[in-house]
Formats: C-alpha cells, sequence, structure tokens
C-alpha cells in the first residue's frame, strides 16, 4: 500500500483513508473482472474503506466483495445499508425491526463476513418509529454483528433526534453521516455539516463528482449516468451549470490536475468531511479521482472554485451575517 496519511473519523477511534471507495458500480457499471480491478488499485492506493448497500446492484455488489475482502478482513472496513426495496413484499423495505434484521443477516452472508463495520440507515422512514430502528440497530452492535452505526440521506433535525433518542436510552450512538455533497450539492453546508461538526460525527460525502458533471465529459459529447438514469436527471436538471462547469475543467487543467481530482479535492478541503466517497466504472475513472490524495489546494484556489457555484442561503435566510 502506498503510505498516505488516514483520519479519525470524526470522534470515534476509527481511522480511515482520506478516500473511501464506493462499490455502487460494481455488478453494475463494472463487471465481476473490473470490479475487483477497481478494488485492488483502491487497495494499492491505500484505501481501507469500502462502501457498499444491500440494494447496490440488487445485492451482487456486495456478493461481488465477498471474495475480495476474504483474505484480508482485518484490514479493511465494510459499510453497509438498509431501508430501499430489495423485494416486491410489503415488509422488504424501510427501517423496521423486521427488514433491519433481515437485511443485515442477507448483507452478512453476500460479504461472507460476521459482522459490518459501519451499518447505515440508508434513509429516515417516516412509517417506523425511529426508537424501534435505533433499538434493533444497539442490538446488532451488542450482538458483535455491528461495529459502528451510521445515518445515511438524514437531514440535520433527523440526525439529532436520533442521537436524542440514543442518548436517552442508552444505546450505542451513531458515530458518521453520509449526506450528498459536492460543488453542485451545497445545501449540507446550512446544517447538516456544521452540525456535524458540534456532534463530532464523521462525513462521508457521496457523489463528489455530481453524477460525471463535474468531470467535463458531457461538454464533449461522452454518455454517463445522465443519459439513461431518470433519478439523476431529475436532481440535477437545476444544477446542471455548463458555464460554470467550463470554467471548472479550465480551473482543473491550469492547476495541471484532472477535473476528477479537483472536484474530489475541493470536497476533501472542507473541514467537516472526513472523506468524499469515489465511484467509478473504470479503473481510469477511479485514477483520476484518486490524484487527489496527491493533490493539495490552496485556500485561495478553494475560494476560487467555491465562487464559481452558488452558495446556499443559510437557514435563518439572514444574510448579512455572512459578513
Amino acid at each position: 500500500m502506498n503510505s498516505i496519511k488516514y483520519k479519525q473519523l470524526g470522534s470515534c477511534g476509527l481511522r480511515i483513508s482520506p478516500i473511501v471507495m464506493g462499490t455502487m458500480t460494481f455488478g453494475d457499471g463494472a463487471d465481476v473482472k473490473e470490479s475487483a480491478n477497481l478494488f485492488y488499485v483502491a487497495l494499492d492506493a491505500g484505501i481501507n474503506f469500502f462502501d457498499c448497500a444491500n440494494m447496490y446492484a440488487n445485492g451482487q455488489s456486495e456478493e461481488i466483495l465477498r471474495p475480495l475482502i476474504r483474505e484480508r478482513r482485518q484490514d479493511i472496513l465494510i459499510s453497509s445499508k438498509a431501508y430501499f426495496p430489495v423485494g416486491v413484499g410489503p415488509n422488504d423495505r424501510g427501517c423496521s425491526r423486521h427488514h433491519l434484521t433481515n437485511a443485515l443477516h442477507a448483507s452478512l452472508k453476500r460479504l461472507g463476513t460476521d459482522y459490518i463495520d459501519i451499518y447505515f440507515l440508508h434513509r429516515f422512514d417516516e412509517n417506523t418509529p425511529l426508537a424501534e430502528s435505533l433499538s434493533c440497530l444497539n442490538d446488532f452492535v451488542r450482538a458483535g454483528k455491528l461495529r459502528y452505526i451510521g445515518f445515511s440521506n438524514f437531514s440535520a433535525w433527523q440526525c439529532m433526534k436520533a442521537l436524542a433518542i440514543q442518548e436517552a436510552m442508552n444505546f450505542d450512538k451513531a458515530v458518521v453521516i453520509q449526506p450528498m455533497y459536492n460543488l453542485l450539492k451545497r445545501q449540507a453546508e446550512v446544517e447538516i455539516l456544521p452540525m456535524a461538526v458540534s456532534e463530532g460525527l464523521g462525513v462521508l460525502a457521496y457523489s463528489p463528482l455530481a453524477a460525471g458533471l463535474l468531470t467535463g465529459k458531457y461538454m464533449t459529447g461522452q454518455g454517463g449516468r445522465l443519459d439513461h438514469n431518470e433519478k439523476y436527471r431529475l436532481r440535477y436538471q437545476t444544477q446542471a451549470q455548463s458555464k460554470a462547469i467550463e470554467e471548472f475543467v479550465q480551473m482543473a487543467q491550469e492547476l495541471e490536475t484532472t477535473p476528477s481530482s479537483l472536484a474530489m479535492a475541493w470536497v476533501m478541503a472542507n473541514p467537516a468531511i472526513s472523506a468524499p466517497i469515489a465511484g467509478a466504472r473504470t479503473v481510469e475513472q477511479l485514477k483520476q479521482s484518486l490524484q487527489a490524495l496527491n493533490f493539495e489546494l490552496s485556500s485561495q484556489d478553494y475560494q476560487r472554485i467555491s465562487n464559481l457555484f452558488p452558495t446556499p442561503p443559510l437557514a435563518t435566510d439572514r444574510d448579512e451575517e455572512r459578513q
């Protein structure tokens, strides 16, 4: 492995690589062979954390990871998640004790492991009492099936409500959150990131390249996720600011790095961020993102990049308080 500086995950004792490898493409964009190539390139770069979810590629992502992690399970960190539908039954979704129990055991079996390092509630479940979900996760930790708990796609108030329940019930508390965060999606700056700093939570930022928009590939006519995924088209339809993206790509050239690396470096430069999650379908894509490990973004360039894209309004709308 390369020598990289590992970071503490929030206020817990876990130390993680400054970039996390996302496995959503394993089995969905990258076949078994290319997924293995991606895994080993990440490993050789010093990445020790691989993020997954039970619904990625209908469970194939976890199955592909199984033989890759078998001989080095003690050395790497694996996360998984549950909430989204994994079947057609009425209980094949959500954060009920029933579904979380089934989902965790299925993930453990697919991964071929006795425990998962970090288990995320993939989304807030409005139809299940939060105390039920958190009690279930606490039981998993006490049983040794989980090491740490996290929340993905939670708003700040949802995180705070969950943390308050965990505190009041003497449950194991969440140590990390996983919000979307990139130059086109900066809403997390308003309340989520300040909340994480205040509560000592680690932050793993997903979609740092904004579904590939920040790579500049759509400017050159290259295809990508936005061409065939309606969810991503809806997510970024108002954020696809072509002029700002063009200037961003030009800045990457000026700084002698790739747009992917620069987008990753910008996320990494936020002191609230523990690590961005790098996703890729090919080794070449991954290597471009991993260049951020050896790229230092100055505070001046960070601000120049930030100024290209809109800053979200303050939570109180008291814009004069920015001064």
